[in-house]
């Protein structure tokens, strides 16, 4: 038996069941195509923290290394580090910052946490600061700025007291 169906404005003729098949189908495929998007931006939201992650160990090593110079090179050209008066801008940052590479480092950290916003260009990362005897002394706070050259810089910087 044939039936008229209408269907979006549309009318046509089916064998009776078929529209019920071809609804269940087209759902089916929707969502198969729907999972296998999402497979690869978790993928790549997974492989931007990872880098982000990487930056920031990197970032914390030129604090244990004494390379100044090497500092510079994550902070973004806009950046902003609160202090007592915040740091505007990396010449500003880094002339700040100058005084923790003079002898032994006064301090180390590394991130716990990293997130990467859905969008792909900015990320937060935050972790323990450690006196030279491993005491957690403060938590850190940085937005990271993939910037046109595809590097991924800080451009906030923030610490605090750690959470008790």
């Amino acid at each position: 038996m044939e039936a008229i169906e209408t269907l979006i404005g549309s009318r046509m003729i089916v064998a009776e069941g078929t529209i019920m098949t071809c609804r269940r189908t087209l759902l089916m495929g929707l969502l198969l195509a729907g999972g296998a998007l999402a497979a690869p931006a978790a993928e790549l939201r997974e492989a931007l923290v990872a880098a982000v992650k990487a930056r920031e160990i990197a970032f914390a090593k030129t604090m244990a290394d004494r390379d100044h110079a090497a500092f510079g090179s994550f902070v973004a050209e806009d950046a902003v580090f609160m202090a007592p008066t915040p740091l505007h801008g990396r010449q500003a940052v880094v002339e700040g910052w100058k005084h923790f590479f003079e002898g032994p480092a006064p301090f180390s950290w590394s991130p716990e946490r990293v997130e990467v916003t859905l969008s792909g260009t900015l990320a937060i990362s935050s972790g323990p600061v450690f006196d030279p005897a491993g005491n957690r002394v403060s938590t850190f706070n940085s937005t990271w700025r993939r910037d046109k050259d595809g590097e991924w810089r800080v451009v906030l910087d923030i610490g605090c007291p750690p959470c008790q």
